[in-house]
């Protein structure tokens, strides 16, 4: 938390404001940040059969041994071949076999991350009340393919467009923000306009700060269409021009669900691991445990950057992720979780 305290009340100086990023063209392939792999020796056929038999004596130790040590991908294969070799779903196998938050974890873990994403939304926005944040942290932090996929997938399991769930279950400016972020046409390029972030900062603070009320539309244009490294870049920009952050004049102009969600993505751009480290923070503080939003971010951060997420968790409260798990849950959903987590 101390991280974005002091993001939100100082000018972050590790970037300058002067210099651009010149892109490289041809650049290597980016590090991996997962903490989950392709299993070396893997084998379908093989793994399947040990699920099924795990699965008939309720083996849990065999069950989350096999499921959290293969990648999602393999994951997917492990099920079509047990589906094809039973006749049995294998959703409906571990839910016969598994309950409460270890059913959540395993359905979760053979889900693709688009049906996961589908299923999460689904959830956040059925019942009573919608779970706001939840839909601001799926449509912040993923690609504009994965809100494709995402979009596909809901249509296709829960047989209506997702634009209509969204105005149906949220309103105002909020419901503006999530469509926008929808449409799924955020720069995603690492070249850093100078030009283009010192004219955002200075239509940011004539949108905010400089008249009476606020020009949100324009929040939302610049903070859902911009790339995160283009974002830094305009935050830096409008301390130049203002003498309170961005993040800051987002407090004092906005409240409610818009605040929190252009808070978000704020957050997001400037450090989506540092975002995701608050996150399961927030789950384990005080009393109770939130075991969904465990689950959520690392399923869904395991193959993309929780070394990263883990590695800010201990550099922002000074201790490591899997000792806050340890102290948080039991048994076999602790070491399920941790096994995700990767060594310390």
């Amino acid at each position: 938390m101390a991280f974005f305290k002091k993001f939100f009340s100082h000018v972050i100086p590790q970037k300058d404001p002067d210099k651009s990023t010149i892109p490289v063209k041809d650049k290597p392939k980016p590090p991996y940040y997962g903490t989950v792999t392709p299993y070396p020796k893997f084998d379908a056929t093989s793994d399947a059969s040990t699920l099924q038999s795990a699965i008939k004596k309720v083996d849990k130790d065999v069950i989350f041994a096999v499921l959290v040590k293969r990648s999602n991908e393999q994951r997917q294969k492990i099920k079509a071949v047990y589906e094809a070799s039973t006749g049995q779903s294998l959703d409906k196998a571990l839910q016969s076999a598994l309950h409460s938050h270890l059913e959540d974890l395993a359905l979760a873990l053979i889900s693709t991350p688009a049906h996961f994403d589908a299923y999460l939304f689904r959830k956040a926005t059925k019942g009573l009340g919608t779970r706001e944040h939840i839909l601001v942290e799926i449509l912040a932090t993923r690609t504009n393919q994965e809100i494709r996929d995402l979009k596909r997938v809901y249509k296709e399991v829960y047989k209506t467009e997702l634009e209509e769930v969204i105005k149906s279950e949220t309103s105002g400016d909020f419901t503006a923000a999530l469509l926008a972020m929808l449409k799924a046409t955020k720069d995603e390029s690492t070249e850093i306009n100078n030009d283009l972030a010192k004219r955002d900062s200075e239509i940011l603070f004539e949108a905010g700060e400089k008249i009476k009320g606020t020009n949100v539309s324009a929040f939302i244009e610049i903070l859902t269409t911009r790339s995160a490294p283009q974002l830094c870049k305009t935050f830096q920009q409008y301390a130049t021009v203002s003498d309170i952050t961005l993040p800051k004049a987002l407090q004092l102009e906005l409240k409610g669900d818009i605040e929190d969600c252009l808070i978000d993505i704020v957050k997001c751009s400037w450090n989506t691991s540092a975002f995701f480290a608050e996150k399961l923070h927030h789950a384990m503080k005080g009393l109770g445990t939130n075991e969904d939003a465990l689950i959520r971010v690392l399923v869904s951060r395991s193959e993309v950057d929780l070394k990263k997420i883990v590695q800010e968790y201990k550099a922002m409260y000074g201790v490591s992720l899997q000792e806050a798990i340890r102290r948080d849950t039991k048994e076999h959903f602790e070491s399920a979780l941790l096994a995700l987590c990767g060594p310390e």
